[in-house]
């Protein structure tokens, strides 16, 4: 560590401390030659880089993953909280499991995951955006699958039919 001072390179560790809620050391050094002090933080550099689908690769943000999972909550029954919590929990994990680099796709899978645990219309919504349906038909399968993972048998054309004979509505 060099001297702000006069940029020696030796300086002793006078006092350390834990700050910044235990993620960093605060240190206090004094220069070995000009015999100044000065403080530094430690703290420890856990990156994860992203592989995007056009094969580039950014530095993965939580706020990020925040905003993304946000997107697909909004309007539902899921606080901002537990949005928050969740991008905390994953983030979470992916640093305990001490992954480097993790693809968008494997990342998408993971945000499924846990969203169709919590609410299934976030979960369709995100799935939307994250396999970028094409058309009607791949988006009624996402529906579909989620019906039959929660036991949910149910005809959705039968609220469909009750709606046209309410309003008048019929459709050949």
């Amino acid at each position: 560590m060099k001297c702000p001072f006069c940029n020696f390179e030796e300086s002793k560790v006078t006092d350390s401390r834990l700050s910044m809620d235990g993620r960093a050391i605060k240190r206090r050094r004094e220069c070995l030659k000009c015999e100044k002090r000065f403080t530094t933080f430690e703290t420890i550099d856990l990156t994860i880089q992203v592989e995007k689908r056009d094969k580039t690769f950014e530095d993965f943000k939580q706020e990020k993953l925040f905003g993304g999972i946000m997107a697909a909550c909004r309007h539902t029954r899921v606080s901002h909280d537990k949005v928050k919590a969740l991008a905390y929990h994953i983030t979470a994990d992916l640093m305990a499991e001490q992954i480097r680099e993790i693809t968008t796709k494997e990342l998408g899978e993971i945000v499924m995951k846990h969203l169709q645990e919590i609410d299934t219309v976030a979960y369709i919504r995100f799935a939307c955006v994250y396999k970028r349906f094409k058309d009607i038909n791949q988006i009624v399968d996402a529906i579909d699958s989620v019906k039959f993972k929660n036991g949910c048998y149910c005809d959705l054309n039968k609220n469909n039919n009750k709606d046209e004979e309410k309003y008048g509505a019929k459709t050949k």
